[in-house]
């Protein structure tokens, strides 16, 4: 009966048996053409500009394409085709200044555009391309296009004609503006963002606008994406917390400009309780002198304020929480106020530096009524954030805790394991979750936390902030998070956060085919990506790992990683014929690679014999597609 129901909503659709027919054809065909490339990317930080310039270059497609095409003509000419098409507005401004010769430079980059649209679009539809097209230039560029696929001498002249009237009409600056932002777009067909957009950098609102502009975007959340889930889930110590990152790496400012935050109330708290102390003195900024002293000063004293706050939040967590596990982390309650120490593991340590003039001895971890009403301030404002909003909701619309796409599994930071290599077990609601159904568990909580922002210390907003910190959080992958030791504690063998097993597990391909059967990918060409952990390459590791089933693609595109790991960052492409790992140069402007007229990203193969070329058939939405197809064929008998 219900499936009779869903038939005749289905024969709505498609009216008559020809309809069916044709679109039976289409979606046939389609499962034919190779698949779309997909740019996968870990670890942006904030870093706004060094990620806006991989996906303007398709992380450096976009330049091999042109090598491919153009293979025989000047190479500094075609390192500017590829900037052209990067940034169109700037390098349009670059281009001659008298007019004959800015004509020819038109007609013949015109000509070059359309010529690498072409080959870009013989892996879609026509209807896919079409879609990608500015509207106001498509008739053009179809015309164009058709004049290369068919090569009819008899139109040349009317071919030469649009390209001349575009000219005389001023309207190639346009046009090829348009032409740049389509092959931007087919360059890279599918976007992976592999966890942790938040964080180290001043830019995370831009990194989100630019990705919900994105065409076709999935998430794998990183620790640091769900730490801002959790503040605004409710979360005090989640939100805490990521204002004390903002202002240690001294963009607090730009927070509160860009989410609207109401941060007065923490000014002059931290004003009236804080002295001066250096080293809570923000990370220096190029344009620290642009601040001025007194706002350096008045940072380093919000630096503190949240600090101890944070640590009284994570306190209460920890204590009403007992099945976390984390009574050793409650440690605001360790401290001998009188002699200034703390103990830790059976051994006592001396503090430094210390700001604890807003601790009770006695009850270490409640908040001052001044620090609550900071707190609920700071929530109140950024819960009605409409930018703020947006940007959570897209994370949980485009968001998961791990994906398994196109025969490949992706997620952020682990699949916790025992020291024998086995998954590890966490109670969650008194039931023991490990491997995928571990995962599952944390995305479950995570997606009520978010549907249920009024309520502040529920299990599930305290699990959000449990996955930054705890330690058999998938997202986090450490013992302990040893941000109070960092602070307070000059013993630096109390700064270590120990490893999961796993990451030293994820060397052996029989470990990473165990956890590929977990989720189900048996596929022998099916691999692992990973990011969370800046690969030191600088020291001689490789991105690639377990004789290629895994590879981990955070290289460090945050400044603060790029002295360990000696370049900024990793991407990773897969088109039909397999992988390519990108490395990234450190990012220094914008006006620096324009002026240079080339990227700053090299690439090479991950595999040295390309597979057989996967086509759309062999996809997830070739999986999809082919189930359209039997709902389809069903219809045309049911319409018989």
């Amino acid at each position: 009966m219900q499936e009779n129901k869903y038939l005749s909503l289905l024969a709505e659709k498609y009216e008559t048996n020809d309809k069916v027919a044709s679109e039976l054809i289409n979606l046939e065909a389609i499962l034919n053409l190779p698949k779309g490339t997909e740019l996968y990317i870990s670890d942006i930080h904030a870093e706004y500009k060094a990620f806006n310039h991989i996906i303007r270059t398709g992380a450096g497609n976009i330049k091999e394409k042109i090598d491919t095409i153009f293979g025989d003509e000047d190479p500094e000419q075609m390192d500017r085709l590829a900037m052209l098409i990067a940034y169109p507005t700037d390098m349009l401004q670059r281009k001659p200044k008298d007019l004959e010769a800015a004509n020819d430079w038109s007609s013949q980059t015109i000509h070059r555009l359309i010529k690498l649209l072409r080959f870009l679009g013989t892996k879609y539809s026509r209807s896919k391309v079409r879609k990608a097209v500015n509207e106001d230039f498509r008739y053009f560029t179809e015309e164009l296009m058709l004049s290369l696929e068919t090569n009819q001498s008899e139109k040349a002249d009317y071919y030469q004609q649009i390209i001349k009237r575009l000219i005389e009409l001023n309207q190639a600056d346009k046009f090829i503006r348009s032409l740049c932002m389509t092959i931007q777009q087919l360059t890279v067909d599918h976007l992976h963002v592999v966890g942790d957009v938040f964080d180290r950098g001043a830019g995370a609102d831009k990194v989100m606008d630019r990705l919900i502009q994105f065409h076709n975007v999935d998430f794998q959340w990183g620790n640091h994406d769900v730490l801002w889930m959790g503040a605004y889930a409710g979360n005090m110590a989640s939100l805490a917390t990521l204002l004390r990152i903002a202002v240690k790496y001294n963009y607090l400012y730009e927070l509160e400009t860009a989410y609207s935050l109401n941060l007065r109330p923490l000014f002059l708290f931290a004003e009236e309780h804080y002295e001066l102390n250096s080293a809570f003195k923000p990370t220096a900024r190029p344009d620290d002198d642009l601040l001025g002293v007194e706002n350096q000063a008045r940072l380093t004293k919000v630096h503190q304020a949240l600090t101890v706050i944070q640590f009284k939040l994570e306190g209460q967590i920890i204590a009403r929480r007992p099945e976390f596990e984390m009574g050793e982390r409650n440690l605001l309650e360790k401290i001998d106020y009188k002699h200034k120490t703390i103990n830790l593991n059976e051994k006592d340590y001396p503090l430094e530096n210390t700001c604890f003039q807003t601790v009770s001895q006695y009850h270490p971890n409640e908040l001052t009524e001044s620090e609550a009403y900071v707190m609920a301030a700071i929530l109140s404002s950024l819960q009605k954030s409409e930018k703020f909003q947006r940007h959570m909701q897209f994370l949980v619309e485009k968001g998961s805790a791990y994906l398994v796409y196109n025969r490949h599994l992706l997620y952020h930071g682990c699949i916790p394991l025992k020291k024998d290599g086995t998954f590890l077990s966490m109670s969650i609601g008194g039931t023991l979750y490990s491997g995928r159904a571990l995962l599952d568990k944390f995305e479950e909580h995570i997606r009520r936390g978010i549907r249920h922002t009024e309520i502040y210390d529920d299990y599930s907003t305290d699990l959000m902030w449990y996955a930054w910190a705890g330690k058999c959080s998938p997202l986090f992958g450490r013992s302990s998070m040893t941000t109070f030791e960092r602070y307070f504690i000059s013993d630096k063998t109390t700064h270590k956060e120990g490893e999961n097993p796993y990451f030293a597990y994820r060397e052996k391909p029989e470990i990473m085919d165990m956890i590929l059967a977990e989720f189900g990918l048996n596929d022998p060409q099916s691999v692992v990506i990973n990011g969370h952990t800046p690969v030191k390459v600088a020291s001689g590791e490789s991105p690639i790992k377990a004789n290629g089933k895994l590879m981990v693609i955070d290289g460090g595109m945050s400044k603060a990683y790029q002295k360990t790991t000696g370049i900024a960052g990793y991407s990773l492409l897969n088109d039909s014929y397999g992988f390519k790992i990108v490395t990234h140069a450190p990012f220094t402007s914008i006006e620096e690679i324009l002026a240079k007229g080339k990227g700053n990203e090299s690439l090479k193969y991950f595999l040295e014999e390309k597979p057989k070329r996967r086509l759309i058939k062999d996809t997830t939405i070739g999986d999809k597609l082919r189930a359209d197809i039997a709902d389809l064929t069903e219809l045309m008998d049911y319409m018989s």
